[in-house]
């Protein structure tokens, strides 16, 4: 994820493929992903996936550690924690100013 000259502490910003964070985040929506973000359950979190990378929604119950797709079509992934976190989204960026929506 530090392809591109970024520092792996900058933030950085990727766009949403497919439908699995629908309807808070259409396919095409460009999130801001900050690496050093506070993990805390609830918050929207990119993470290391089955060799690519997946966008979810972290749920930390106990010690169990999962990310759920906002879209009730898509499993939860169980991971083993924080090592899995890649960074957390921090914004959603849009055109206009009322597509816009912090998240930290």
């Amino acid at each position: 994820m530090t392809e591109g000259g970024c520092s792996a502490n900058e933030p950085f910003v990727l766009r949403v493929l497919g439908d699995s964070m629908e309807p808070e985040f259409t396919e095409g929506t460009v999130i801001v992903v900050e690496p050093g973000g506070v993990l805390e359950s609830g918050r929207f979190v990119v993470a290391a996936h089955d060799g690519g990378y997946v966008f979810r929604q972290l749920v930390i119950e106990g010690r169990r550690w999962f990310l759920r797709a906002l879209n009730p079509e898509y499993p939860v992934i169980d991971i083993a924690g924080a090592d899995a976190i890649k960074g957390v989204v921090t914004q959603k960026a849009g055109r206009r100013r009322r597509d816009r929506k912090h998240y930290v």
